[in-house]
């Protein structure tokens, strides 16, 4: 049995570390390259660094935040926000980021996970999904709409068809962020979760909504999610991913677990 991992997010405005709630009121709370130093010594697996602004700005990826910090971990790190073409990828592994995260521009440019996949690999393309609960129809079947442009845009696209739809086209792994429990640290949605999970074949990251330990584990195993995402419990401080990880080991779940020196 693979290891579950915990994932956590920088979401970055500005050069600076934001959280917001439902993806409105974002705050600036702190220094992204900071807090992925100090994650990183708490043993996390894996970081991902938003530009949450880049798509809906109309403009490209800081960089150089970017290349700060991949310079202070030394786990996956993933990054998206502004990227519309594979040359706009290739920057960003070039500063220093393992894989690639495509939202906004993949929705409206589908081409963009193939052609991507096709450049730098499968395992190199995570397509990352936000995703608003909406009344069930003919047009949302499953009653969860894709919104792009950081929460701005609903598309009329139904999150389950659109995350095989991504799968067939060569993402090697999602994240599916849920808006409605987004930053409210009341739980994960694990209907959505789950739903998408049992749909495709390729590792799925839980995101939205993880305020305590009891959460991630329900995602991981209810939710049947390979991985979550936690950002408000370790920006704030209310835990760190050790004790995370204990709480999830003492539950029985496999987690790798970040030996002393």
């Amino acid at each position: 049995m693979l290891s579950k991992r915990i994932v956590s997010c920088l979401d970055v405005r500005d050069g600076k570390l934001a959280k917001s709630v439902k993806f409105v009121d974002t705050q600036d709370i702190g220094d992204p390259v900071a807090k992925a130093r100090e994650y990183y010594a708490q043993g996390l697996d894996e970081l991902v660094f938003y530009d949450i602004t880049a798509s809906s700005d109309n403009r490209g990826i800081m960089l150089d935040v970017v290349s700060r910090v991949a310079e202070q971990v030394f786990i996956p790190f993933s990054v998206g926000g502004g990227l519309r073409t594979v040359e706009d990828c290739s920057r960003v592994l070039l500063a220093g980021a393992e894989k690639v995260n495509v939202n906004s521009a993949a929705v409206k440019y589908p081409g963009l996970i193939a052609e991507a996949s096709k450049a730098f690999g499968a395992q190199a393309v995570v397509l990352s999904m936000d995703v608003l609960k909406v009344q069930k129809s003919a047009q949302i079947p499953s009653g969860y709409e894709i919104v792009i442009n950081g929460g701005r845009t609903p598309m009329g696209l139904d999150a389950i068809a659109w995350a095989r739809r991504g799968v067939d086209l060569g993402a090697g792994e999602l994240v599916v962020n849920s808006i409605d429990a987004d930053g409210t640290k009341t739980g994960y949605e694990l209907t959505l979760t789950r739903q998408i999970a049992e749909a495709v074949s390729v590792p799925v990251i839980a995101s939205g909504g993880g305020g305590k330990p009891e959460h991630l584990y329900d995602v991981l195993t209810e939710g049947k999610a390979d991985a979550a995402l936690v950002a408000s419990m370790l920006h704030y401080g209310e835990y760190t991913v050790g004790q995370i990880k204990e709480y999830l080991a003492g539950r029985g779940i496999k987690v790798r677990i970040q030996k002393d020196e």
